[in-house]
């Protein structure tokens, strides 16, 4: 990748002063929701959700669970969301175990509800290790989910990217053309999976560039509050995690706050590199708590605009 003389300059910056002073704040951000199953873990959410709203993400995405089982729960968060907060929701929407009509029956219930953004992906087969199979009357893919909501309304869509390719892809070449023909089809941003080094993305984003993606990539960032679990979903998705990093955790398993302290140091030097590469959006998987995605947002400049959302409740 060239860099930018503007960009040249950040990176000169971020390697000679404090690394976070008085970074101007001019980023996008969006946080990622699953629904809760619990009474307690509602509380949780809508804890992390109050914190959040005064950074006023540019929207906040509710996933959709394997095979629609999370439909019900997913579409009630993402209707209070819209009755009860200043924030614009983003429903996840997959291919999987639904025929065409009853995906597009969800659609314009999320259109009724006053959802304008939807995450489109083709999803994980609701069997985990199986294969995905489309129905013979179902979306077959997630850039023909795409045209399909481009023909129920006018949604803001955005589908997934993969810096190292999705598991099933032959190669990254291969999985980059698909990503083109998602976005081809009529969305407008690719969020990525997470990764843990900068120039994973950097490669990714030049490599889908080059192919003649012109549509924003934003990187998605997963502060690692649990390293076990961490590791559990990124072998899943074939993630690298790098040596460096798992060594920072061993030790701190019965050690929450130090724990916490690493996680947002690492997470956070992450962004910090990213956007001295020239990134200004950034997409934080929260797994539902606040903290570390309101600690990193803070430390790359962004303040909580209360005065706007006085005028928004207004």
């Amino acid at each position: 990748m060239t860099l930018s003389l503007a960009q040249m300059s950040e990176a000169a910056r971020a390697l000679g002063a404090p690394l976070y002073a008085d970074l101007a704040g001019d980023i996008d951000i969006s946080f990622e929701f699953f629904p809760p199953k619990t009474e307690a873990m509602e509380a949780t959410l809508w804890s992390s959700i109050e914190t959040l709203e005064p950074l006023q993400p540019r929207f906040v995405s509710v996933t959709y669970g394997a095979g629609g089982s999370t439909r019900e729960r997913t579409h009630n968060t993402v209707a209070r969301l819209v009755r009860e907060t200043s924030l614009t929701p983003a429903a996840h929407l997959t291919c999987v175990d639904a025929s065409r009509d009853e995906i597009d029956e969800v659609a314009r219930d999320y259109w009724a509800a006053g959802v304008r953004h939807i995450v489109a992906l083709r999803g994980d087969p609701s069997v985990p290790g199986q294969p995905f199979s489309a129905r013979a009357d179902g979306y077959a893919s997630a850039a023909e989910l795409v045209a399909g909501l481009r023909k129920v309304g006018d949604f803001d869509i955005s589908v997934a990217a993969y810096p190292e390719a999705h598991p099933e892809a032959a190669s990254l070449a291969t999985d980059i053309d698909h990503l083109k023909r998602k976005l081809d089809a009529g969305s407008h941003r690719a969020i990525t999976q997470f990764f843990f080094e900068p120039d994973t993305f950097f490669r990714f984003r030049d490599a889908a560039v080059a192919a003649g993606v012109t549509a924003e990539i934003v990187p998605g960032i997963l502060p690692v509050s649990n390293f076990a679990q961490t590791l559990k979903m990124a072998t899943m998705c074939k993630t690298a995690i790098p040596g460096w990093m798992e060594r920072l955790f061993v030790g701190l398993e019965d050690k929450p706050a130090a724990r916490q302290l690493v996680a947002a140091t690492v997470a956070a030097e992450l962004c910090r590199r990213l956007y001295a590469g020239g990134v200004r959006q950034f997409h934080f998987y929260t797994l539902n708590r606040a903290e570390l995605a309101y600690a990193i947002c803070h430390l790359l400049g962004v303040r909580p605009q209360a005065g706007n959302l006085q005028e928004k409740a207004a």
